[in-house]
């Protein structure tokens, strides 16, 4: 019978006796286990359990280069004398003791691995739209300092960074990407503006907890073109006192889904947000009423009593049950303060001169959305409907030119809108 000894520190420097490693169901971690030089040309192999029961989950004498079994995956680095074990697609039976040992004749020298697999809800596929954002949200428990996260893009079984960050409570902006490790709530915000089909692809959030190991998780995100369901972007223009009406239309693989209109301001990415979970039910948050038409896939906003405090950026978009946010359809707002108009007076009425009336709407019914006494069109009316109220002056097509996220959980950020 083998037998096996655990080595400390003080017996061989560089090689830790045990460790422990914290995953999260449905990813992953990867365990660095070091070993003497000497042993280099030796096999490697990862095994689960006590020794007198311990079973093979991956072995191998390939060097240099990636073995995959099943979820399991092993890189044999000879150069820096250490080697790699990757666990995939982690459910809490995983929890447990593993090693991670060389093979030799007579003795096996190992490090002890204690893995402890924490529930948690892991994102597949996360859906997005051309020229809008996205925010993703990943929860996790560390609380450890120095956490390095990166994003990356996998190809070709590697991964190329987009962005990475070792600062917590702080944005880290590179180009489209931003990061923020919100420690203080465990969670981990990846933001994404100006989408565009070529962003589809696998990518893979790494938080490398120690030298010893890193969990992470894998997503698929699906770029869609916004073009075939939605407006990319509007422009509204009212008269302070009145109501602005907004209409977006969303896709039906969305219907399901909670609904929000979420506005920007100054430097917080979301000031206000309301949010609207029913079909057919009116959800009011301040000014701000919105109904969910899920049959004709209509969200309706209304904003009343419009002041210049109104003139805004404004998103509407989709939250799904995956915990991320797609912004859709950009709004532009400005409101005109009228009393404060240097405009000349009008000439005098006269008998040929038709009279005319400013009103405004607002809801008056839980249950049906209010009529407007006006529409407009465009070249992709068939796309997108804006319903506005008569004191709307104008509506004109734009493009985004920024992000925007979800502000019940994003914190402020000064630095990104000088991006």
């Amino acid at each position: 019978m083998k037998i096996i000894w655990t080595f400390t520190l003080l017996m061989i420097p560089g090689v830790l006796s045990s460790i422990s490693v914290t995953g999260y169901s449905g990813g992953g971690v990867s365990i660095t286990c070091r070993y003497d030089r000497g042993y280099t040309d030796n096999k490697k192999y990862f095994c689960k359990g006590e020794w007198s029961s311990c079973s093979y989950l991956i072995k191998t004498n390939k060097k240099n280069k990636w073995v995959d079994s099943g979820r399991f995956s092993l890189y044999d680095d000879t150069r820096a004398a250490v080697f790699t074990v990757t666990i995939r697609d982690l459910s809490e039976q995983d929890s447990g003791t593993y090693r991670c040992a060389v093979d030799k004749s007579g003795i096996d020298f190992y490090t002890e691995v204690n893995l402890n697999v924490v529930a948690g809800q892991q994102i597949r596929t996360m859906t997005g739209y051309s020229e809008g954002n996205i925010i993703m949200n990943f929860k996790y428990e560390m609380q450890q300092k120095n956490l390095l996260i990166d994003v990356c893009n996998t190809e070709a079984l590697q991964c190329f960074t987009l962005i990475n960050t070792d600062r917590a409570a702080e944005w880290t902006h590179d180009g489209r990407f931003s990061v923020h490790d919100d420690r203080s709530k465990g969670f981990l915000h990846v933001f994404i503006r100006d989408l565009n089909v070529k962003d589809s692809g696998e990518y893979k959030i790494i938080v490398t907890v120690s030298e010893d190991y890193s969990f992470f998780s894998e997503f698929y995100l699906d770029i869609k073109k916004a073009a075939d369901c939605c407006q990319k972007s509007i422009s509204l223009s009212a008269a302070a006192g009145g109501s602005v009406n907004i209409s977006c239309r969303y896709p039906q693989s969305h219907s399901a889904d909670v609904k929000f209109v979420c506005r920007r301001s100054g430097s917080d990415l979301c000031a206000e947000e309301t949010s609207v979970k029913e079909s057919r039910r009116w959800s009011a948050e301040g000014q701000m009423q919105l109904y969910d038409d899920r049959e004709q896939q209509l969200l309706t906003g209304i904003i009343s009593h419009v002041t210049q405090r109104h003139s805004a950026e404004y998103w509407c978009g989709v939250q799904s049950d995956q915990g991320h946010k797609s912004f859709i359809t950009r709004v532009l707002v400005s409101v005109t303060d009228i009393t404060k108009t240097n405009s000349p007076p009008p000439p005098p009425p006269s008998s040929s001169s038709p009279s005319s009336s400013l009103s405004s709407s607002s809801p008056t019914s839980s249950s049906s959305p209010p009529k407007s006494s006006s529409s407009s069109s465009s070249s992709s009316a068939s796309s997108f409907s804006s319903v506005r109220s008569p004191l709307i002056t104008s509506v004109s097509k734009s493009s985004p030119s920024s992000f925007t996220s979800a502000g019940a959980e994003v914190q402020s950020c000064d630095s990104w809108f000088s991006l």
